[in-house]
């Protein structure tokens, strides 16, 4: 079983509802935007119960994984990054993205979200630098690629592009939506 990175585990074993949704609740507000979180629960309704929770805050429910019979449920606390504006010049939207990537023209796909968001979710053949990691690990590309950027909603893959065409890479693009729009082939690399 893959390894998910939360910044946080919250022990929620032997709690049934509401507790699970409490505990969480109080967790996520000592959390910066961003961040995962990693429940550990017990009770098997809490996966419909953390889900609807985090859709009705707003937070980002990535998924769960069952380990025996604690359930890990992933959620990143949202950061309102949906109303942001985009800076890189170079955008694609995800349909012209689509569009290349079946075409087959070498292209670099580079995903920026956190490993838990890839982890669950993700496009064939996408490298996983997180942002946070960006710096440290760029000399992992070629500044001479074609690189698209994608993340959730476009604004972390936003200030990547910005980061990457500072750095001296020539054609760098930022995919608008993202992933969160995004209707194309997906991978879910837990299974």
């Amino acid at each position: 079983m893959k390894i998910i990175k939360a910044n946080v585990i919250l022990d929620a074993k032997g709690l049934t509802c509401p507790m699970p949704i409490v505990k969480t609740k109080k967790a996520m507000n000592t959390l910066e935007a961003g961040q995962v979180i990693e429940i550990q629960a017990t009770d098997k309704g809490s996966r419909a119960d953390i889900q609807a929770w985090a859709q009705s805050t707003g937070n980002q429910f990535l998924g769960t994984i069952e380990d025996g019979d604690v359930l890990k449920h992933y959620l990143r606390k949202s950061t309102g990054e949906e109303v942001n504006e985009q800076k890189h010049p170079n955008i694609i939207s995800n349909k012209d993205l689509e569009v290349k990537i079946n075409s087959n023209q070498g292209i670099v796909l580079l995903d920026v979200r956190e490993t838990a968001e890839y982890a669950f979710n993700h496009i064939p053949n996408a490298i996983s630098i997180p942002l946070g990691e960006l710096e440290e690990k760029m000399a992992q590309l070629n500044k001479d690629d074609e690189i698209y950027v994608i993340c959730r909603t476009g604004n972390r893959s936003d200030l990547a592009a910005q980061k990457l065409t500072e750095k001296g890479f020539s054609n760098v693009n930022n995919v608008v939506p993202g992933m969160s729009k995004w209707s194309g082939k997906t991978i879910n690399s837990i299974r």
